[in-house]
């Protein structure tokens, strides 16, 4: 009886944790979930801001990025709702790349680890590396994983606290359109 008990609470334990998303301020595992999918005002424009692409090292901003929807996603590599989702979004990124533009925005403390795992994943998304606290007061993230549709005319249509499986984002991406 005791093995069962023991059994079912860590079962418990581990599927509230897998869904746990990560604090932005600091590197702990949250107590909460956040996995609350809001739709955002019409007329709430998105924060511009800029940006390093970890492939080309080249920096862009948010505004350059005109004529078609964007999907953002906050991320970082000590997170592993964040790191569990990234083969979700390598998935819809070759599925959508002609109909969307993608910002995979990691919030590291430094752009090496982020750089460095997306080459040993060999991701074809593109990964870029942001300002987390700036980027964190102008989007109004306290957790992450966090993902953003932005209108081809700038405005934040969908966002999403929590990890998303291939299913949820397939559905959150569809917003886009």
């Amino acid at each position: 009886m005791k093995k069962i008990l023991l059994t079912l609470s860590m079962t418990a334990l581990l599927l509230f944790t897998a869904g746990c998303s990560c604090p932005f301020s600091d590197k702990t595992a949250d107590s909460k979930p956040q996995m609350n999918t809001a739709a955002a005002s019409a007329a709430e424009a998105a924060p511009d801001f800029s940006y390093k692409e970890l492939g080309s090292g080249k920096t862009m901003r948010l505004s350059d990025l005109k004529g078609k929807p964007v999907f953002i996603n906050f991320w970082a590599t000590w997170c592993p709702p964040c790191v569990g989702e990234l083969p979700h979004i390598e998935k819809k990124y070759a599925e959508y790349k002609d109909k969307m533009h993608f910002v995979i925005l990691s919030v590291d403390d430094n752009e090496q680890d982020p750089a460095r795992f997306i080459k040993s994943k060999g991701y074809s998304f593109p990964a870029a590396y942001g300002d987390h606290q700036a980027l964190g007061r102008a989007y109004g993230i306290d957790a992450i994983p966090a993902s953003y549709i932005i209108s081809a005319d700038g405005h934040i249509v969908a966002r999403i606290v929590g990890s998303m499986n291939e299913s949820s984002l397939d559905a959150f991406l569809q917003k886009a359109f």
